[in-house]
């Protein structure tokens, strides 16, 4: 069971990284721009270490307090969470 939650953890995250990093050269470019309840939704499902990674890496919404205090508070009740079932 806990090798299931990894590897979708692990593709959560990496996805999600991927759909920031194109976000923000779309935002760069002038193109098609991902809605942000998608980029919360990826968060949301597992994927706030990809996100975080993100837009520390690529500068993206980092401006924006509800993405950078949403982003750590989702972050911290996932851990929590991953804690209480796996411990």
């Amino acid at each position: 069971m806990k090798q299931i939650f990894y590897i979708y953890f692990l593709i959560i995250n990496i996805v999600t990284f991927a759909v920031f990093a194109f976000d923000k050269f779309s935002a760069i470019k002038k193109g098609p721009r991902i809605r942000e309840k998608t980029l919360f939704g990826l968060i949301i499902i597992g994927g706030s270490l990809g996100g975080l990674l993100s837009m520390s890496f690529f500068r993206h919404k980092t401006q924006k307090i509800y993405f950078t205090v949403g982003v750590l508070l989702i972050m911290t009740i996932q851990a929590a969470l991953i804690c209480y079932l796996f411990d």
